[in-house]
């Protein structure tokens, strides 16, 4: 069983930034790609950034490319969303998920994430 606990939303201006975390509970975190998906108020829930199990690979959203930046510390199970200068239209729930599947699965859906976090909310003033 894997555990994913988000940290460091909270309300910022536009043009701000914000440094998510998200700490997991796992033997061998190293095993999981890591992802970050987002979810607007009635809205479907988003693709956001990937990074591989090693943290050699990463991929983005067109929408957040350039300003956000995903990283990982296999030795402290924990991955990052760097957040810059951000927009209005970034505010959602952010949620960070852990997949089993191979990189080259690109894993850019849901529906490839087996473990889940309890989300962590970013809002964003203009």
């Amino acid at each position: 069983q894997v555990q994913l606990v988000e940290s460091g939303g909270g309300l910022v201006q536009a043009g701000g930034s914000l440094r998510l975390s998200c700490a997991a509970s796992v033997r061998t975190f190293s095993n999981y790609a890591m992802g970050w998906f987002r979810q607007a108020l009635g809205k479907e829930r988003l693709f956001v950034a990937v990074i591989s199990r090693s943290g050699g690979s990463t991929s983005y959203a067109d929408s957040v490319k350039g300003r956000f930046t995903i990283s990982r510390d296999n030795a402290k199970n924990t991955v990052y969303l760097q957040m810059n200068n951000l927009k209005p239209e970034d505010t959602a729930v952010y949620y960070c998920a852990a997949a089993s599947t191979a990189w080259d699965r690109r894993p850019f859906m849901p529906a490839q994430y087996d473990y889940w976090g309890q989300g962590t909310q970013v809002t964003v003033s203009s």
